[in-house]
């Protein structure tokens, strides 16, 4: 067996996100221990695990707010090389989604080293490596174990201004909302597993899980930008789900506006649907109005270093959008948030 020859989506059981345990047995891990009791024991811990918020935040001083996260996974492509680029990019997505800048991080690695040679670790590790260097922080270190299938990622420290900090539950009612990277990259990363991916679409998932979400610190500086999450592994419906539940509110979706990679419904009419989408659904469908297969497929498709989820408000909409097509990204309008008049959040659709 040469290094050449090898995919390492072959040596895992899931894909990128994908693997996320599914919201509502998070839930149920997580537990219902509160909040309030947590902040009273820690009165500096500005952000934890109740909101499902994308880092913890704890007050250093007036001026500085520490952001620490982790997120790690199993192969999503089979270069060795763009896994280690996607990993970390996926993790410091979380600190740029805060209104954050990293500053350091240090690498998760589980390797199954009786079945691939470390020269294949060595190139993940490198492209993890690579990634933080170029946004100007170093990979620092790290833990390793022996594992039965090959796991990557990154724990990552970032500083914020208490003043930008971003969560995911500061949505107001009224906000329009924008996603900057297209949905379907577990659809597309699926269709390349099961060999059905065409030569046209190939790379592309890659290159847009590869995309750093640095837009974020722009974003975090406009006081009408309320609330910022990125879209991973419960797909676009959850993480607006949370964002709504933080918030108290409910969303509509323009489905025609939302932004897609090439290819989808051929893709979702071959039976290109990853498992965690389903598993999604079965966590938050009831919180979702009837609808196609394929919208299902969409709305629940596990994202691995997706975009980020913007709520701002109707004024402060033409800077957001002005900010992003400067860097190339996605920027329509996709849905509004409301005032909800039901018992939780709920996502409503809207025609074209």
């Amino acid at each position: 067996m040469t290094t050449e020859s090898i995919r390492l989506t072959q040596y895992s059981h899931g894909a990128g996100c994908g693997c996320k345990i599914a919201p509502d047995v998070l839930s149920r891990i997580l537990g219902a221990d509160s909040e309030t009791a947590a902040t009273a024991f820690f009165p500096d811990l500005l952000v934890g695990h109740q909101s499902r918020d994308d880092a913890a935040a704890v007050r250093l001083n007036d001026d500085h707010v520490i952001l620490s996260t982790t997120d790690f996974f199993m192969p999503i492509v089979d270069d060795p090389y763009d896994f280690g680029r996607i990993a970390a990019t996926n993790a410091i997505s979380d600190i740029y989604a805060m209104g954050g800048t990293p500053v350091m991080a240090v690498a998760i690695l589980g390797w199954p080293v009786s079945k691939l040679p470390a020269e294949i670790a060595n190139r993940v590790v490198q492209g993890g490596r690579d990634v933080c260097a170029t946004l100007g922080f170093p990979l620092a270190g790290g833990h390793s174990i022996d594992a039965p299938e090959p796991i990557f990622g990154l724990t990552v420290t970032g500083t914020a201004n208490p003043a930008h900090l971003k969560r995911n539950d500061a949505a107001q009612d009224g906000d329009g909302l924008i996603l900057t990277k297209p949905l379907g990259i577990g659809i597309l990363t699926t269709a390349e597993k099961q060999n059905k991916l065409e030569a046209a679409h190939v790379g592309l998932a890659a290159e847009v899980m590869c995309q750093p979400n640095d837009v974020g610190g722009a974003l975090a500086t406009m006081e009408d930008v309320h609330a910022l999450t990125d879209v991973t592994g419960f797909g676009l419906a959850g993480h607006l789900l949370e964002m709504c539940e933080g918030a108290g509110l409910s969303a509509t979706l323009n489905l025609s506006h939302l932004p897609q990679l090439p290819g989808l419904s051929d893709y979702i009419e071959a039976g290109c649907v990853p498992g965690g989408s389903h598993r999604n659904f079965d966590a938050y469908g009831q919180h979702l109005p009837a609808m196609s297969d394929a919208t299902r497929a969409l709305l629940c498709d596990p994202q691995t270093s997706g975009g980020l989820l913007i709520a701002a408000a109707p004024p402060a909409i033409p800077a957001v959008q002005s900010i992003l097509q400067d860097r190339g990204l996605p920027h329509q309008v996709i849905g509004a948030l409301q005032a909800s008049p039901h018992s939780g959040p709920v996502i409503h659709f809207e025609s074209a």
